[in-house]
């Protein structure tokens, strides 16, 4: 019993909802690169250690289509004695928004997998850079 303690997390995804799912075509196919880009915001319920952790993503295949997801993953943290605020903050913005990617990737391919679209999978993102970079 002491061992999984220890390797388990303090941070608890308690559920995950997709906000916004919307695909609009354009035109038909396209040559032009998928552009990507993502944003998270992160909110904590006043006092209490429960964040909503939101990403949304914009895509872009010029003159073929757009799309947009949101999702949003509810998260707590329940330590077994006390942690600093800092890595609090830690635990939420990086590990949380790490957490949350595969489901945004996994949903940006099921989207482009439809007839007369090629299906795009975005690599895996380095989410310590994507952050620093915000």
């Amino acid at each position: 019993m002491g061992k999984k303690q220890a390797i388990q997390s303090v941070l608890r995804l308690e559920s995950i909802v997709f906000d916004r799912i919307e695909f609009r075509r354009q035109g038909f196919s396209s040559k032009k690169d998928f552009e990507v880009e993502i944003e998270s915001n992160i909110a904590q319920r006043q006092g209490a250690d429960s964040y909503r952790v939101t990403l949304v993503l914009k895509g872009n295949k010029p003159e073929e289509y757009v799309l947009e997801i949101s999702l949003t993953g509810y998260f707590s943290i329940e330590p077994d004695e006390p942690i600093s605020e800092k890595l609090k903050n830690t635990l939420v913005t990086k590990n949380a928004v790490a957490i949350l990617m595969p489901y945004l990737r996994s949903e940006v391919s099921l989207l482009t997998a439809q007839p007369g679209v090629d299906c795009v999978v975005l690599p895996a993102f380095n989410v310590n850079k994507m952050l620093a970079d915000k």
